[in-house]
Protein backbone atom coordinates (compact mmCIF):
# COMPACT_ATOMS: atom_id res chain seq x y z
CA UNK A 1 0.00 0.00 0.00
CA UNK A 2 1.69 3.54 -0.78
CA UNK A 3 2.16 5.51 1.93
CA UNK A 4 0.53 9.23 1.70
CA UNK A 5 3.47 11.92 2.51
CA UNK A 6 3.11 13.39 5.27
CA UNK A 7 3.32 17.80 5.11
CA UNK A 8 5.02 20.06 7.63
CA UNK A 9 2.42 21.77 9.90
CA UNK A 10 1.29 25.41 7.80
CA UNK A 11 2.20 28.65 10.06
CA UNK A 12 -0.98 29.89 11.22
CA UNK A 13 -0.83 32.94 8.84
CA UNK A 14 -1.11 30.52 5.98
CA UNK A 15 -3.75 28.37 7.55
CA UNK A 16 -6.25 30.69 7.85
CA UNK A 17 -9.09 30.49 4.60
CA UNK A 18 -11.27 33.77 3.69
CA UNK A 19 -13.73 34.37 0.45
CA UNK A 20 -10.80 36.45 -0.80
CA UNK A 21 -8.47 32.13 -1.19
CA UNK A 22 -8.57 31.50 -4.76
CA UNK A 23 -10.30 28.66 -6.09
CA UNK A 24 -10.35 25.65 -8.94
CA UNK A 25 -9.38 27.40 -12.19
CA UNK A 26 -8.24 30.36 -10.91
CA UNK A 27 -5.26 28.12 -9.55
CA UNK A 28 -2.84 28.36 -12.26
CA UNK A 29 0.24 26.35 -10.96
CA UNK A 30 1.66 23.72 -12.42
CA UNK A 31 1.08 21.42 -9.57
CA UNK A 32 -0.06 21.60 -6.26
CA UNK A 33 0.64 19.43 -2.33
CA UNK A 34 -3.08 18.19 -1.90
CA UNK A 35 -5.13 17.50 0.84
CA UNK A 36 -8.44 15.83 0.15
CA UNK A 37 -12.01 16.42 1.90
CA UNK A 38 -11.33 14.04 4.63
CA UNK A 39 -8.16 16.31 5.74
CA UNK A 40 -6.07 13.36 4.75
CA UNK A 41 -2.81 14.55 2.85
CA UNK A 42 -2.50 13.03 -0.63
CA UNK A 43 1.20 14.70 -1.62
CA UNK A 44 1.87 16.43 -4.73
CA UNK A 45 -0.09 16.19 -7.48
CA UNK A 46 -0.65 18.04 -11.30
CA UNK A 47 -3.30 20.85 -10.61
CA UNK A 48 -5.16 19.45 -13.29
CA UNK A 49 -5.46 16.01 -11.40
CA UNK A 50 -6.09 17.60 -8.07
CA UNK A 51 -9.38 19.62 -9.78
CA UNK A 52 -10.44 16.76 -11.45
CA UNK A 53 -10.35 14.92 -8.21
CA UNK A 54 -12.77 17.90 -6.15
CA UNK A 55 -15.23 17.76 -9.37
CA UNK A 56 -15.67 14.07 -9.05
CA UNK A 57 -16.44 14.64 -5.35
CA UNK A 58 -18.27 17.54 -6.32
CA UNK A 59 -16.31 19.93 -4.30
CA UNK A 60 -14.08 22.66 -4.96
CA UNK A 61 -10.54 22.55 -5.36
CA UNK A 62 -9.04 25.48 -2.35
CA UNK A 63 -5.90 27.09 -2.41
CA UNK A 64 -5.08 27.04 2.00
CA UNK A 65 -1.37 27.32 1.41
CA UNK A 66 -0.63 29.67 -1.17
CA UNK A 67 3.12 30.78 -0.19
CA UNK A 68 3.82 27.47 0.56
CA UNK A 69 6.07 25.30 -2.75
CA UNK A 70 4.30 24.10 -3.78
CA UNK A 71 1.44 25.85 -2.78
CA UNK A 72 -1.16 23.43 -0.34
CA UNK A 73 -4.53 23.02 -1.89
CA UNK A 74 -7.93 21.08 -0.21
CA UNK A 75 -11.11 20.26 -1.42
CA UNK A 76 -13.64 21.05 0.08
CA UNK A 77 -17.14 22.76 -0.07
CA UNK A 78 -16.09 25.87 -0.36
CA UNK A 79 -19.26 27.49 -0.28
CA UNK A 80 -20.28 25.88 2.85
CA UNK A 81 -16.81 26.50 4.80
CA UNK A 82 -17.90 30.87 4.61
CA UNK A 83 -21.22 30.28 5.65
CA UNK A 84 -20.02 28.63 8.80
CA UNK A 85 -17.44 31.08 9.18
CA UNK A 86 -19.97 33.58 8.91
CA UNK A 87 -22.09 32.21 11.63
CA UNK A 88 -19.17 31.48 14.30
CA UNK A 89 -18.40 35.37 13.15
CA UNK A 90 -21.89 36.43 14.28
CA UNK A 91 -21.90 34.07 17.01
CA UNK A 92 -18.60 35.59 18.26
CA UNK A 93 -19.58 38.66 18.45
CA UNK A 94 -23.16 38.44 20.16
CA UNK A 95 -20.93 36.84 23.36
CA UNK A 96 -18.47 39.65 23.11
CA UNK A 97 -19.62 41.50 26.71
CA UNK A 98 -21.15 44.82 25.97
CA UNK A 99 -21.50 47.46 29.26
CA UNK A 100 -22.16 51.12 29.43
CA UNK A 101 -20.68 53.53 31.88
CA UNK A 102 -23.30 54.81 34.41
CA UNK A 103 -22.07 58.37 36.50
CA UNK A 104 -23.63 58.49 39.61
CA UNK A 105 -22.93 61.75 41.00
CA UNK A 106 -21.99 62.92 44.72
CA UNK A 107 -22.02 66.44 46.69
CA UNK A 108 -18.89 65.89 49.81
CA UNK A 109 -21.66 66.90 52.29
CA UNK A 110 -24.31 64.49 50.75
CA UNK A 111 -26.95 63.51 53.16
CA UNK A 112 -27.15 59.54 53.90
CA UNK A 113 -30.77 59.25 52.23
CA UNK A 114 -29.22 60.49 49.30
CA UNK A 115 -25.99 58.37 49.98
CA UNK A 116 -28.51 55.14 50.39
CA UNK A 117 -30.46 56.03 47.35
CA UNK A 118 -27.08 56.18 44.62
CA UNK A 119 -25.31 53.66 46.14
CA UNK A 120 -28.56 50.98 45.49
CA UNK A 121 -27.94 52.32 41.66
CA UNK A 122 -24.65 51.59 41.53
CA UNK A 123 -25.31 48.22 42.71
CA UNK A 124 -28.34 48.01 39.80
CA UNK A 125 -25.96 49.25 37.36
CA UNK A 126 -22.77 46.66 38.41
CA UNK A 127 -25.37 43.96 38.60
CA UNK A 128 -26.68 44.57 35.19
CA UNK A 129 -22.71 44.36 33.75
CA UNK A 130 -22.62 48.50 33.74
CA UNK A 131 -19.42 50.20 34.99
CA UNK A 132 -20.37 52.91 37.48
CA UNK A 133 -18.09 55.98 37.33
CA UNK A 134 -18.65 57.36 40.93
CA UNK A 135 -18.07 61.60 41.42
CA UNK A 136 -17.63 64.10 43.65
CA UNK A 137 -18.32 67.69 42.73
CA UNK A 138 -16.72 70.28 44.32
CA UNK A 139 -18.07 73.59 44.73
CA UNK A 140 -16.56 77.09 46.48
CA UNK A 141 -14.78 76.48 49.46
CA UNK A 142 -15.03 72.71 49.44
CA UNK A 143 -12.20 72.78 46.51
CA UNK A 144 -9.89 73.31 49.73
CA UNK A 145 -10.93 70.03 51.23
CA UNK A 146 -10.04 67.48 48.72
CA UNK A 147 -9.89 64.63 51.46
CA UNK A 148 -13.70 65.15 51.89
CA UNK A 149 -14.22 63.95 48.22
CA UNK A 150 -11.58 60.79 49.09
CA UNK A 151 -12.85 59.86 51.78
CA UNK A 152 -16.41 59.86 50.50
CA UNK A 153 -15.31 57.42 47.60
CA UNK A 154 -13.45 55.38 49.93
CA UNK A 155 -16.65 54.81 51.75
CA UNK A 156 -18.36 54.03 48.38
CA UNK A 157 -15.91 51.75 47.39
CA UNK A 158 -16.58 49.52 50.84
CA UNK A 159 -19.97 49.71 50.21
CA UNK A 160 -19.88 48.71 46.53
CA UNK A 161 -18.29 45.41 48.38
CA UNK A 162 -18.23 41.97 46.10
CA UNK A 163 -20.33 43.52 43.55
CA UNK A 164 -17.73 46.02 41.52
CA UNK A 165 -14.08 46.17 41.81
CA UNK A 166 -12.85 50.25 41.69
CA UNK A 167 -10.44 50.27 38.21
CA UNK A 168 -7.23 52.36 39.37
CA UNK A 169 -7.35 55.16 42.23
CA UNK A 170 -9.48 58.65 42.69
CA UNK A 171 -8.41 61.31 40.05
CA UNK A 172 -9.02 65.12 40.48
CA UNK A 173 -10.25 66.66 36.87
CA UNK A 174 -11.24 70.62 37.54
CA UNK A 175 -13.68 70.66 40.35
CA UNK A 176 -14.81 66.90 39.98
CA UNK A 177 -12.73 63.53 41.77
CA UNK A 178 -13.88 60.05 40.03
CA UNK A 179 -13.52 56.74 40.49
CA UNK A 180 -14.25 53.86 38.24
CA UNK A 181 -15.77 50.75 39.40
CA UNK A 182 -16.00 47.41 37.17
CA UNK A 183 -18.69 44.56 37.80
CA UNK A 184 -17.12 41.14 38.71
CA UNK A 185 -18.22 38.23 37.51
CA UNK A 186 -20.16 37.37 40.48
CA UNK A 187 -22.57 40.93 39.99
CA UNK A 188 -22.76 40.71 36.08
CA UNK A 189 -24.89 37.77 36.24
CA UNK A 190 -27.48 39.33 33.90
CA UNK A 191 -25.94 41.18 30.82
CA UNK A 192 -27.29 43.59 28.40
CA UNK A 193 -28.21 42.52 24.59
CA UNK A 194 -25.17 42.88 22.35
CA UNK A 195 -26.67 45.91 21.34
CA UNK A 196 -25.77 48.75 24.16
CA UNK A 197 -22.55 50.21 23.48
CA UNK A 198 -19.82 51.99 25.58
CA UNK A 199 -19.17 54.87 24.03
CA UNK A 200 -19.68 57.03 27.01
CA UNK A 201 -20.89 58.19 30.52
CA UNK A 202 -24.44 57.80 31.22
CA UNK A 203 -25.72 59.77 33.88
CA UNK A 204 -28.21 58.18 36.64
CA UNK A 205 -32.31 58.07 36.25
Amino acid sequence: MRMRERVPRLPRRERRIDKTARTNEAIRVREVRLIDADGAQVGVVATDQALRMAREAGYDLVEVAPAARPPVCRIMDFGKFLYQQKKKAQESRKKQKQFEIKEVKFRPNIDDHDYEFKLRNAHRFLDEGDKVKATVQFRGREMSKPELGLNLLKKFAADIGERGIAEGHPEMAGNRMHLVFGPTKKSASSRRPASATGNGPAAEN
